[in-house]
C-alpha cells in the first residue's frame, strides 16, 4: 500500500468510526432490552405483556420514522439529521435510565424509550448514505464492511451485553451505557462529517405519505409483536394487521402517483434492486429465528447455564465481526456478487447443520454451526448493503440508506413472531410422529421441544437456499452517478 492510500485511509477513519458507533448503538438498543424485561417487570410489578412495550415501542418508532428521516436528509442534508439524532438518542437513553425511578412511573420509561427511538431512527436512517456520499469509491467496501458489521454485531450481542449489565449492575445501565459512547460519537461527528449541499433542497416533504408509512408500519409491527401474547385470532391483532395492509397499500399507490415520494417505489421495478433488497430482508429474517430460539435450545435442551449459553452464542458474533472485516477488504478486489455467493453458501451450510441439533449434541458441533452462520452473515451484509446503495441514483442516497436500515429490524421483529408460531406448531404436530409412549417423562418433554426446534430451524435452511439462488441469479450493476464519482476521484488523484 502506497503512502497516498495510507493518507486517504487516515483521513476518513474518524468519519468511519463516527458512523460505526451510530449504527452499533441504534442496532444494539433494538435487542439489548429484551433480556432485562423480567427484571424491569419485577421493578414495576407489571405483567410480561405490559413490560414488553419497553422493547416494542422502540421498534415501532424506529420503523415508522426511519424512511421519513431518510427522505428529510436528502432535503436538508445528512450532517444536521445525524447530529440531531445523536442528541435525541443520548437524551432519550439517559431519560430511560434516570426518570422512571425519579417519577416512579412506568409510563415515563415508555415515553423515554419512544423519544430514544426517534433519535435511533435518525442516525440509523442515513449512516450507509454517508458512506456513499463522503467516502471515496476505493474505500467504500472497507468502510461499509466496518459499519454494517457493527450494525449486525449490535443486533447480535444485544442479549449478551444486556444480561451482563442487568446481572452485575442494574437494568438502568442498558441505557446509561449509551451516554458516554454517544457523547464521544457526537463530538467526533461534529468535527469530521462534511457539510454538503443536499439533493433537491427545494422539494417539499410528502406529509401524507409520511403519516401513512408511520402508522402502517406501526400497526404491522404491533400486530406481529403482540400476536403471540394476545392470540392471532384476537380482533385487536386481526384489525391491526388488516389496517396495516390497507394503509401500506394506500401508501404504495400514492407514492407511485406523486413527484417526490418518501419511498421511490419505481426503484423496485429494477430486477437487480429488487433481488438484493430481498436478500438483505431474508438474511435478517432468518437470523431472527436463530437469535430467538437458540438460547432456549441451549438452556432447555442442552442444559447449559445462562452465562454458558451466552458464551457459546458469542461464536456467532465474533465470526460475524471477523468476516465483516474480511468482506470489506475483499469487496473492491473481487466484487460484491462473488462475496455474496460465498457468504450464502456458508449461511446455508450453517442453517443445514443447525437442523441436526439434538438432545445430546456436543458443544463443538453447536459452535461450528454458529461459526458458519456468523461467517455467512459477516460476508453477505457488507457487499449487499454496498450494492443496494450504489445501484440507485445519488439523489436517493438518504432514501435508500433508510430502506437498508428498515430491512434490518422489521424482518427481525416479524421473524421472531413467525418463528415462535412455527416452534409451537412443531411441538404440537411433528411431535406426534415421535415414539414417545415408550420414553421416560423427562425424555418426552425434551423430544417434544426438539421437534419444535427442528421445524423452526428447517425454515432458516430453506430461506438460506433461497438467498443462495438470489445471489447467483443477480447481475449487479453500478449506477452511472457512482461511476462518474470514481472517475472524478481518479482525475483528482484521490485513488
Amino acid at each position: 500500500m502506497d503512502r497516498t492510500s495510507v493518507n486517504v485511509q487516515k483521513r476518513y477513519l474518524p468519519l468511519i468510526i463516527a458512523i460505526s458507533l451510530a449504527t452499533f448503538m441504534a442496532s444494539l438498543d433494538g435487542t439489548i432490552v429484551n433480556i432485562a424485561l423480567p427484571t424491569i417487570s419485577e421493578s414495576f410489578s407489571l405483567s410480561s405483556s405490559s413490560v414488553s412495550w419497553v422493547a416494542t415501542i422502540y421498534l415501532l418508532v424506529m420503523a415508522g420514522c426511519v424512511l421519513i428521516f431518510g427522505k428529510i436528509s436528502d432535503i436538508i442534508g445528512f450532517k444536521r439529521i445525524f447530529l440531531t439524532g445523536f442528541i435525541i438518542f443520548i437524551l432519550g437513553s439517559f431519560s430511560c435510565g434516570f426518570l422512571p425511578d425519579l417519577t416512579g412511573s412506568f409510563l415515563t420509561l415508555i415515553g423515554s424509550r419512544a423519544f430514544q427511538g426517534i433519535g435511533g431512527a435518525m442516525i440509523a436512517a442515513i449512516a450507509p448514505a454517508m458512506v456513499s456520499a463522503f467516502i471515496p469509491m476505493s474505500m467504500k467496501g472497507k468502510a461499509m464492511g466496518v459499519i454494517m458489521t457493527m450494525a449486525g454485531l449490535g443486533t447480535a450481542i444485544g442479549p449478551t451485553m444486556g444480561g451482563f449489565l442487568t446481572q452485575y449492575l442494574s437494568w438502568h445501565w442498558i441505557f446509561f451505557i449509551n451516554v458516554p459512547i454517544g457523547i464521544f460519537a457526537l463530538l467526533l461527528g461534529t468535527r469530521v462529517i462534511p457539510n454538503k449541499e443536499p439533493h433537491g433542497s427545494t422539494e417539499k416533504l410528502d406529509k401524507t405519505g409520511a403519516a401513512l408509512i408511520f402508522i402502517g408500519l406501526a400497526f404491522l409491527l404491533y400486530g406481529f409483536s403482540e400476536g403471540t401474547t394476545m392470540g392471532w385470532t384476537s380482533p385487536v391483532i386481526l384489525g391491526s394487521l388488516m389496517l396495516s395492509v390497507i394503509l401500506l397499500g394506500i401508501f404504495v399507490w400514492k407514492e407511485l402517483h406523486i413527484q417526490n415520494p418518501i419511498l421511490e417505489i419505481r426503484l423496485f421495478m429494477d430486477k437487480t434492486f429488487l433481488l438484493i433488497n430481498l436478500v438483505i430482508f431474508l438474511v435478517f429474517f432468518s437470523l431472527s429465528g436463530v437469535n430467538y430460539l437458540l438460547p432456549f435450545y441451549l438452556e432447555y435442551i442442552g442444559g447449559y447455564s445462562t452465562s454458558d449459553a451466552g458464551l457459546i452464542l458469542t461464536a456467532l458474533s465474533f465470526s460475524m465481526m471477523i468476516a465483516g472485516m474480511v468482506a470489506g477488504m475483499l469487496y473492491n478486489r473481487i466484487g460484491g456478487r462473488i462475496l455474496s455467493i460465498v457468504a450464502a453458501i456458508f449461511l446455508t451450510i450453517g442453517y443445514y447443520l443447525i437442523t441436526h441439533l439434538r438432545i445430546d449434541t456436543p458443544t463443538l458441533f453447536i459452535t461450528v454451526c454458529l461459526i458458519c452462520i456468523g461467517l455467512g452473515l459477516g460476508l453477505i451484509i457488507t457487499p449487499v448493503s454496498n450494492m443496494i446503495m450504489t445501484s440507485a441514483s445519488k439523489k436517493y442516497q438518504g432514501m435508500v440508506s433508510s430502506l437498508t436500515s428498515l430491512e434490518r429490524f422489521v424482518p427481525m421483529t416479524i421473524g421472531i413472531a413467525i418463528y415462535n408460531v412455527i416452534f409451537i406448531q412443531g411441538m404440537t404436530t411433528i411431535a406426534e410422529h415421535y415414539d414417545i409412549t415408550k420414553s421416560a417423562p423427562v425424555d418426552i418433554q425434551l423430544k417434544v421441544l426438539t421437534a419444535g426446534f427442528d421445524l423452526a430451524f428447517l425454515l432458516s435452511f430453506l430461506i438460506g437456499i433461497v438467498i443462495l439462488v438470489f445471489t447467483i441469479i443477480t447481475r449487479y450493476k453500478i449506477h452511472p452517478d457512482y461511476l462518474e464519482s470514481e472517475l472524478d476521484e481518479i482525475s483528482t488523484g484521490i485513488i
